[in-house]
C-alpha cells in the first residue's frame, strides 16, 4: 500500500492554489506582477456548512493564472469560515491547494478514510460543489471542487 496521499484519493495534478489576504488590493499589487492580470468577484454572502452549523460568510476574491494552475486570492469580509480562522490564528498566504473531482461526496468519503474532516462544503446545484478538508497537524487545506457545468 502506498503512502501518497494524492495517488490513495486518485486526484488530478492541482489545478489551484489559494491565498487568504487581510487586503485584496494590497495583494493584487503584490501578486499581479508575478501572475499576472487577476479579475475580480464581490459574489455576496453566501451560506456553508461550516463545521456542522450552517454559516453565512462574505468574501471578496481575485482569480489570476501561473500556467495551468490558477492563483486564487481571497479578502474574508464578514461571518464565519476557514478564512477567518485562518486570519484569526494570525496567518496570512497560502490557505488551500484545489483538486477538481468528478463526484464530490465520495472524494470526500475517501478522504475521510484518510483521517481528513470536511470542514467547509457546499453545494450550489447538481454537478457543481465545493469542500475544504482539513487534517490534525497539517495547517494546509485541501478543496475539492466538482464542477460538471464548465
Amino acid at each position: 500500500m502506498t503512502n501518497d496521499i494524492q495517488t490513495q484519493l486518485d486526484l488530478p495534478d492541482l489545478n489551484q492554489v489559494g491565498f487568504v489576504v487581510r487586503d485584496l488590493e494590497q495583494a493584487l499589487a503584490l501578486y499581479e506582477p508575478l501572475f499576472g492580470p487577476f479579475s475580480t468577484m464581490d459574489p455576496g454572502p453566501m451560506t456553508y456548512d461550516y463545521r456542522g452549523q450552517q454559516e453565512e460568510c462574505t468574501m471578496r476574491l481575485a482569480f489570476g493564472k501561473s500556467g495551468d494552475v490558477e492563483i486564487e486570492l481571497i479578502e474574508w469580509v464578514a461571518g464565519g469560515c476557514p478564512h477567518k480562522e485562518f486570519l484569526d490564528a494570525g496567518r496570512e498566504g497560502m490557505h488551500h491547494l484545489r483538486f477538481i473531482v468528478p463526484d464530490l461526496d465520495s472524494a470526500v468519503a475517501s478522504a475521510e478514510a484518510l483521517d481528513y474532516e470536511s470542514i467547509w462544503r457546499k453545494r450550489y446545484r447538481e454537478g457543481l460543489a465545493v469542500a475544504y478538508l482539513e487534517r490534525s497537524g497539517d495547517p494546509l487545506v485541501i478543496e475539492f471542487f466538482e464542477n460538471h457545468h464548465g
